[in-house]
């Protein structure tokens, strides 16, 4: 295996990822709720997100919490949502770009929680 290097890296993940979280009992019908049949656009915005974070390629602008402030979320949501990605990145990458996106997917899934908790925007 090897290690997330290129875009075509971070499409891989995002495109893994999201296919897995669109058909989770639990999380699926939250996202599928909210994205509807825009999934293509939220697919290109992921990509973006990690392409700004794991590759310094400045592509994404925005706030990630903004938009998931008022989902019917919690804690079991955050554990499952991070079980997948870290399954998702277990199988498909290995190294430390793989292990920085495991690293940032939980510190934003512990701050998430944090501002969800606190009410902050």
């Amino acid at each position: 295996m090897k290690d997330i290097q290129d875009i075509d890296d971070i499409e891989l993940m995002v495109n893994t990822f999201y296919a897995v979280v669109r058909e989770d009992e639990v999380l699926g019908p939250i996202f599928n709720n909210v994205i509807k049949d825009n999934w293509p656009l939220h697919l290109d915005k992921m990509i973006r997100f990690w392409q700004t974070i794991l590759l310094q390629e400045y592509t994404y602008k925005g706030s990630p919490f903004h938009p998931h402030r008022k989902l019917p979320i919690q804690k079991q949501h955050f554990d499952r949502w991070l079980n997948h990605f870290n399954n998702c990145i277990d199988k498909n990458f290995k190294g430390t770009k793989a292990d920085e996106a495991k690293m940032r997917a939980k510190k934003m899934a512990q701050m998430f929680q944090y501002k969800l908790a606190s009410n902050s925007l």
